[in-house]
């Protein structure tokens, strides 16, 4: 029996499908007239008037117990929110990994005061988190990072670098994991967890434009940053376990299959529309369109398996990992097969709408970014194959 045995076909219980109407409502209200290349930077997008109007709305934190201002719904209610959400490009970034990783993170391992102090603040969209993974020469590569939390007498004192950290310039905090006692040569040992307030002395961050002309990667440094004792989550030296079980949420959600749906639904409605008048030349593009469709349909139904294994409690680390890398193949694949077919059409003298094709070239320049968020192709590819006994 392999580890992907367990990834059979779940239905999303009817108490939660019932979300998607008021909150297609609520969408389509919000973002009326804003235009697709926006929309296509969704789960980037930075919004905070956005993130609270979802959080009065009681859509964010919706996984958390009451207790903390939660909504104290299963997991199959944010997928359903989430879809939702990436389907119309809402502008989620700002609360994204809070809601995502970092709250859930916090419920599971925090203290009673730490979960009082960040959860309901989580929930109301005005506590805004980043992962602080990712250093340079290190990469996927998290047992190898060299960032050093050493004790002093008042707490601990943060030294090190982080870098492609999303948002690290609009967010209050990063959930940061470092080396707390031996060296990078120890591997997984040694290695802790520390919510870092990001307006502390010594903290620096500087974005990073990429190709696309966003700033949404930053690099951060720590320079000397004194840390208070209840800075730590968890437990010293458990920080291998607990971000390993926060990668679970990371991969295997649907912004792992949606980052180019945006542009994938213009350009349907457009072939649609074009289709209704010259349904000749539109073979191949509705034959493309299945060929999408085709792979979309099992990989939806792959994450909405590993969400209901998050349901239960357990953490899907090889499937969400799978589940990642194959969506990443379609999310690129989009935009490349989309572009042969509009370079096509506009070869052949066609009209295409100005806005998709400001959105496809949006798209086209962040796509090959897809594989190496969340973890590289080449190391969820190894992570995989040790699940399945290949290595």
């Amino acid at each position: 029996m392999s580890a992907l045995d367990s990834l059979d076909l779940t239905p999303i219980p009817a108490e939660d499908e019932a979300l998607r109407a008021p909150v297609r409502a609520f969408l389509e209200q919000a973002l009326r007239g804003v235009p697709g290349v926006t929309r296509a930077r969704s789960w980037s997008g930075y919004d905070p008037a956005f993130s609270r109007a979802l959080g009065a709305q009681g859509w964010l934190g919706i996984t958390l117990p009451t207790a903390y201002g939660g909504g104290g719904r299963s997991p199959y209610a944010r997928y359903v929110l989430v879809e939702e959400f990436l389907n119309a490009g809402a502008p989620v970034g700002s609360h994204w990994i809070a809601d995502r990783q970092s709250g859930p993170l916090i419920l599971k391992y925090g203290t009673e005061a730490q979960k009082r102090h960040y959860l309901p603040a989580i929930c109301r969209g005005e506590a805004f988190f980043c992962i602080g993974m990712s250093e340079p020469g290190a990469g996927s590569d998290l047992a190898s990072v060299r960032s050093r939390a050493t004790r002093t007498d008042t707490g601990w004192r943060l030294n090190g670098q982080k870098i492609w950290t999303t948002n690290a310039h609009h967010c209050h905090y990063m959930i940061a994991l470092v080396r707390s006692s031996g060296e990078a040569g120890d591997r997984q040992q040694g290695l802790s967890q520390f919510i870092v307030d990001l307006s502390l002395p010594g903290v620096t961050v500087r974005p990073i434009t990429d190709q696309s002309g966003d700033r949404h990667f930053c690099e951060v440094f720590f320079d000397d940053v004194a840390l208070a004792p209840e800075a730590l989550i968890g437990a010293e030296g458990q920080g291998w376990a607990q971000v390993t079980a926060e990668l679970a949420f990371e991969r295997s959600g649907p912004e792992r299959l949606y980052s180019s749906i945006v542009l994938f639904d213009e350009w349907l409605a457009f072939v649609r529309q074009d289709a209704a008048t010259h349904p000749q030349r539109n073979t191949a593009a509705l034959r493309l369109a299945g060929r999408v469709l085709a792979q979309l349909a099992p990989l939806r139904a792959m994450s909405v398996a590993v969400t209901g294994r998050l349901a239960r409690g357990e953490s899907p680390v090889v499937e969400s990992a799978l589940v990642k890398d194959l969506g990443t193949g379609v999310e690129q694949l989009i935009p490349a097969a989309l572009a042969d077919d509009l370079g096509t059409r506009l070869a052949e003298g066609q009209s295409v709408p100005l806005g998709l094709l400001h959105t496809l070239n949006y798209v086209i320049q962040v796509a090959p970014s897809y594989s190496l968020r969340g973890g590289t192709r080449d190391i969820l590819r190894g992570m995989i194959a040790r699940g399945l006994g290949l290595r």
